[in-house]
């Protein structure tokens, strides 16, 4: 007979817990102020390039894909550049930090996390530059968000898909480390002040 060990360290498992932990340092450590240049314009161009800068990937990748938001919505009324990390076995967590900005200027402190079920394994740690459309207000925001179906896509190291509440659509772009295996379903829920309670 055959006797199977359990293995606490699989590579799968220590990119979990690796995750896990980073998603804890993440939530538990408090927005300190950045040194982000204002971004003068909301132009296709120029969000190409802040978003290419802040997520450290080429220009031609987010232009790819800047290119097919423009086409679809055109221009933003906020971006949102963060953090985050996730893990999952199953179920899932997600926590991220970050700063909004409106086309006015106006910049805001952001958190968020939610909760998901689903065939979804492993751990991942990323930045996000987010392009947020139909928002005036950024109070507007602090609600539960869930992902528009088959909206996920992925050109060139960056992924990106859609969430929407109330005709206001957020488009995170990511790049990051770590891995995650399979599909899942679950929500966003952004807030102005930090949290644990996923849901």
């Amino acid at each position: 007979m055959k006797i199977t060990l359990f293995r606490p360290f699989t590579p799968l498992m220590r990119t979990f817990w690796i995750a896990l932990f980073m998603l804890i340092s993440v939530a538990s450590t408090p927005v300190t102020a950045q040194e982000v240049e204002k971004i003068e314009n909301f132009s296709q161009s120029r969000l190409v390039i802040e978003s290419a800068k802040f997520l450290g990937t080429t220009a031609e990748s987010m232009a790819e894909i800047v290119g097919r938001l423009f086409a679809q919505y055109g221009p933003p009324s906020a971006v949102l550049r963060g953090e985050e990390v996730s893990a999952a076995i199953m179920l899932g967590l997600r926590y991220g930090r970050g700063e909004i900005e409106m086309q006015d200027g106006r910049r805001e402190p952001i958190y968020w996390r939610g909760p998901s079920a689903g065939i979804d394994s492993g751990g991942s740690a990323t930045k996000s530059f987010a392009l947020i459309y139909g928002l005036n207000n950024p109070n507007d925001l602090h609600k539960r968000f869930v992902g528009i179906e088959g909206s996920a896509f992925y050109v060139g190291g960056v992924s990106a898909n859609f969430l929407e509440r109330d005709n206001v659509i957020v488009a995170p772009l990511r790049v990051g480390i770590g891995m995650r295996l399979g599909a899942n379903i679950g929500y966003v829920k952004f807030s102005p002040e930090q949290g644990w309670f996923p849901f």
